[in-house]
C-alpha cells in the first residue's frame, strides 16, 4: 500500500521516559520533513477538528548501538530521510541547546540513543536489518 516505510529505533536500555520522550521528537522530525506524508485532520462526531497524523505507520524498534549505528550509517549512504536524537539532549533544556549538543557530536560517530528513517522500503530495511520491533 505504501511505497514508503517509516520507522524509528530507540536504544533499548533508556529509562521509559527516555524511551517515551526519543520516540515523539524523532516522529516530529519525520511529519515536519515530510509533510507530504501527513494525513488529513481528524475530526470527531461533534465537529472537534483534531490534528494531522502521519498518513502511514510507523514501526519501532528496540535498538543495540550497533543497530543505531548500522541505521545512521545507510541512512546517510542512502539519502533518507533521517531524524536523529544524541544522548547529550537528555541534559538540555531547550530547542537551541538541543540543537548545539546534537552538533558538538563527531559526524561520523555521534552517540546516537535514537533515529528515525522514512524512505523507499528496501533502503529502510536495509538500514533497520537485525533490529527487533519493540515490545
Amino acid at each position: 500500500m505504501f511505497d514508503t516505510k517509516a520507522v524509528i529505533l530507540v536504544l533499548d536500555d533508556l529509562a521509559i521516559w527516555q524511551k517515551l520522550n526519543v520516540t515523539a521528537f524523532l516522529a516530529t522530525g519525520l511529519a515536519s520533513a515530510a509533510p507530504e506524508a501527513m494525513g488529513a485532520p481528524y475530526e470527531d462526531a461533534s465537529g472537534r477538528v483534531f490534528a494531522r497524523l502521519l498518513g502511514q505507520p510507523v514501526l519501532v524498534f528496540a535498538a543495540t548501538p550497533e543497530d543505531l549505528r548500522r541505521a545512521h550509517r545507510v541512512s546517510g549512504e542512502k539519502g533518507l530521510l533521517t531524524a536523529a536524537y544524541v544522548r547529550a539532549m537528555f541534559s538540555t533544556g531547550h530547542d537551541a541547546a538541543n540543537r548545539e549538543a546534537f552538533k558538538a557530536e563527531p559526524a561520523d560517530a555521534p552517540d546516537l540513543v535514537g533515529i528515525a528513517i522514512r524512505g523507499p522500503k528496501k533502503d529502510v530495511d536495509k538500514a533497520t536489518k537485525g533490529a527487533k520491533l519493540h515490545p
